[in-house]
């Protein structure tokens, strides 16, 4: 395993130092988050008014909703390139990114006019299937290799939440 990642590494310093900052600028990087949704529960008399010897109004609480769903983010250096979020109940299988690789690629098409991007994504099953890497060949989508167990490679948090430390 260690091999195959130096081997990997040296892969990529040798793109860097062919194309230098064009490599980096071609790079897309995807990912796949679960997002909660909270509906604060509240009653219209919190926003009267009422004087200072009033009782105090009781104060809503922030009630987790059933509202639960996943989404898939492409980025490059320059934000956000592509989103697209799953209906709830909905996870990501080959079908699914298949689905999305597409509407991807059609995205490449207009913003980039299908200039040579590479396609960066950990090697979840949905994205390593067969019938994933048979529609990237179709597709004509480059990806960057992956070692295995480098989930860090896509820091999605860091990008969606760029304020938020992790403890």
């Amino acid at each position: 395993m260690k091999a195959q990642r130096k081997d990997m590494c040296t892969q990529l310093l040798e793109c860097y130092n062919s194309d230098g900052e064009a490599f980096l600028q071609r790079i897309r990087t995807g990912d796949e988050s679960w997002v909660h949704h909270y509906d604060p529960e509240g009653k219209p008399q919190l926003m009267e008014y009422r004087h200072k010897t009033s009782p105090s109004p009781r104060k809503f609480t922030a009630v987790t909703s059933a509202k639960k769903f996943l989404f898939t983010l492409f980025w490059d250096m320059e934000g956000v390139v592509h989103i697209e979020f799953l209906e709830q109940g909905q996870t990501v299988n080959s079908e699914q990114y298949i689905s999305t690789l597409r509407a991807l690629k059609l995205r490449f098409r207009r913003v980039w006019c299908d200039k040579d991007s590479i396609l960066q994504h950990n090697n979840a099953h949905p994205h390593t299937s067969r019938q994933t890497q048979d529609a990237l060949r179709q597709l004509e989508l480059t990806t960057l290799p992956h070692p295995a167990y480098s989930s860090g490679l896509a820091p999605l948090t860091i990008i969606c939440f760029p304020n938020s430390r992790s403890t």
